[in-house]
């Protein structure tokens, strides 16, 4: 019996293998050169997570949502967050109707949260008070009006991007909803064979699109149970302990921190940290048929988890340190 359930296993992975590279094919012919950002993404979604990008206009971030979205089969929505954005705007509102007999009810329309994979475009240009509309929504899978819960269908996915070089009319997102986002991914502008291959993919007659991978009627079902085989990634005791010491160390005056941590950070991690390391470093440790974790899953992970959870003081800013620099030396110490 033993026997037979280790083999359905290692079925179950090749098949994860299989579903994860053509996925990622498809969207790489589609999204030239970020071949790192496009597997990250995907993590995250297999991980059951969100993920909140960073980069300039025009790098391509609502394209790359959309064709992962395509080669899924999940619907999709793009959200432009503004100063004037309202919650409502997002999450829906009730609206008066009335039938052929003249009676006069409140119906819920849904607003563009509805969906599968959602594209949360500048959120930090909202107010506070929609922000925490899409809050509810990523970590509790719901949304709340006048009091009514709405629940929203799985599979849920959020990216998020914010404009590192637009500084006015932006509110920064507290750390509170930083934390709930599973990873934090950098993209930058493409290199020149990169470019030169955009610039043919893009302004040809014959212009690629995505073929899908997974069929719509089963798609729900089938990343639902990719991400339960990722929670069955076994993790070592060792291991645990490292993830625990890699936490503790980039936590100010803890037992562990280095000087680097004690001088510039002025807030460590806190638990989920972690969780997103070890969720993120499992479906590494699936793409390498692997059921147990290892410390090279963790090093590949790490920066994206950590970066956003890293609140540094006034004396990094002034040397120009980076939450990348500070966790770059303790992983590397390990």
């Amino acid at each position: 019996m033993a026997e037979k359930d280790g083999t359905e296993l290692k079925q179950m992975v090749k098949d994860f293998n299989t579903i994860f590279r053509q996925i990622e094919k498809e969207i790489s012919s589609i999204i030239v050169g970020n071949k790192e950002i496009i597997r990250l993404c995907l993590t995250a979604i297999f991980s059951g997570g969100h993920v909140l990008l960073e980069g300039a206009p025009g790098l391509g971030k609502t394209r790359l949502v959309r064709a992962i979205s395509e080669t899924l089969g999940l619907s999709f929505k793009r959200i432009q967050f503004t100063p004037d954005l309202m919650p409502t705007d997002i999450t829906g509102t009730q609206v008066l109707t009335e039938d052929e007999s003249g009676k006069r009810e409140f119906v819920f329309k849904q607003g563009p949260i509805f969906a599968n994979i959602i594209l949360a475009d500048e959120i930090n240009r909202a107010t506070p008070k929609t922000q925490s509309a899409l809050l509810e929504a990523m970590e509790e899978k719901q949304i709340t009006v006048l009091g009514e819960r709405h629940v929203l269908e799985p599979p849920f996915f959020v990216l998020a991007t914010q404009n590192p070089i637009e500084l006015e009319g932006t509110y920064p997102l507290p750390e509170a909803q930083l934390d709930r986002f599973l990873l934090k991914i950098l993209l930058f502008h493409p290199k020149s064979p990169d470019l030169k291959e955009i610039l043919v993919r893009t302004t040809g007659s014959d212009i690629p699109k995505p073929h899908r991978v997974i069929e719509p009627d089963i798609a729900a079902a089938t990343i639902e149970n990719m991400k339960k085989l990722v929670r069955q990634v076994v993790v070592a005791d060792p291991l645990l302990e490292i993830i625990v010491r890699i936490i503790s160390a980039l936590t100010p005056k803890s037992e562990f921190a280095t000087e680097k941590v004690n001088k510039y950070v002025r807030f460590g991690p806190g638990p989920r940290a972690a969780q997103a390391i070890i969720l993120a470093a499992k479906v590494y440790a699936l793409l390498d048929e692997r059921v147990n974790l290892s410390f090279e899953d963790i090093k590949s992970v790490a920066a994206h988890a950590l970066r956003h959870r890293i609140v540094l003081n006034f004396q990094a800013e002034a040397d120009e340190v980076t939450a990348d620099t500070v966790i770059q030396e303790i992983i590397t110490a390990k």
